[in-house]
């Protein structure tokens, strides 16, 4: 079982439960999922971009991502309706821990100049989302075989009514955000 995921059952169960009062264990918010997006625009030009994104995001995840397409066509971007623009990977169960752990303690300290992560991400209904600017922060990523340096998207699913429980929970965790 993961190091996360026995943290959760073990402490932060009982920290949530008797700081919000729950009556019952399965009130204690939990992390859903995680979906990790990179957004790949160049592909309208060039397939070859979305192969390569799609690449690194299965190296990162573990996982085989799955292409998104346009939900409508937009011609100042040259982007018709169906056109796959982009790549997405939806993490749950171990494979969710193994990432949360592998992101809260190996790569999100080999950012430079990193602060902690903003508080205020967070979309109102329990839901926290972090931008990254570069696939490069992984260590599983070989620069040299980066075709082009782009961001991605970590949307982190919880079953948590306020972002404040929300904040908590990820807390729990070890996110580290700013003071």
């Amino acid at each position: 079982m993961n190091r996360l995921r026995e943290k959760y059952n073990n402490e932060i169960v009982k920290e949530l439960q008797s700081k919000y009062n729950y009556k019952s264990v399965m009130e204690v918010p939990k992390l859903d999922k995680i979906v990790v997006n990179m957004g790949v625009g160049d592909a309208s030009h060039n397939s070859k971009m979305l192969e390569a994104a799609m690449k690194d995001l299965e190296i990162i995840t573990g996982q085989k991502p799955v292409a998104t397409k346009a939900k409508k066509a937009i011609a100042g971007f040259k982007i018709r309706e169906g056109q796959a623009i982009g790549c997405k990977v939806t993490l749950r169960g171990e494979n969710m821990y193994n990432f949360l752990d592998k992101l809260i303690s190996i790569t999100l300290p080999r950012v430079r100049d990193f602060r902690g992560l903003s508080n205020k991400s967070f979309d109102g209904r329990g839901n926290y989302t972090l931008g990254l600017t570069e696939q490069l922060i992984f260590s599983e990523i070989n620069y040299d075989d980066v075709v082009k340096v782009r961001g991605m998207d970590i949307v982190f699913v919880t079953t948590a009514k306020t972002n404040e429980e929300a904040h908590d929970l990820l807390k729990g965790f070890g996110m580290p955000f700013k003071k």
